[in-house]
């Protein structure tokens, strides 16, 4: 790790919300939940593409959004370079997951 943490104050997280948004319109996906924390993100998605396409694509929106801001330093890098991405099959888990998301996730 060649930078601190990146913490997402308020503008930081309604600005990466607005970008998840946005991207979500662009694209055709359907966004069924969004939390957006100090530290990351959770999202439950809709969409026909990889589910590494739609966090990167995340990650890209909401840099931009995030660089023109100018909060931070040109080269502040605000996320990791991978994430966590998975599938839910079932209409159970999604609900659960939606449920996690809004709920649970702190």
């Amino acid at each position: 790790m060649d930078q601190a943490p990146y913490h997402l104050d308020q503008i930081r997280r309604d600005a990466v919300l607005e970008a998840i948004q946005e991207v979500c319109e662009q694209r055709g996906w359907s966004l069924l939940a969004a939390h957006v924390r100090s530290n990351h993100a959770h999202t439950v998605m809709q969409a026909e593409v990889p589910p590494e396409r739609v966090m990167n694509d995340f990650k890209a929106y909401a840099r931009r959004r995030l660089n023109r801001l100018r909060l931070d330093a040109p080269d502040r890098k605000p996320w990791a370079r991978h994430g966590s991405t998975r599938f839910l099959w079932k209409p159970e888990h999604i609900s659960a997951a939606i449920q996690y998301v809004l709920e649970g996730a702190g």
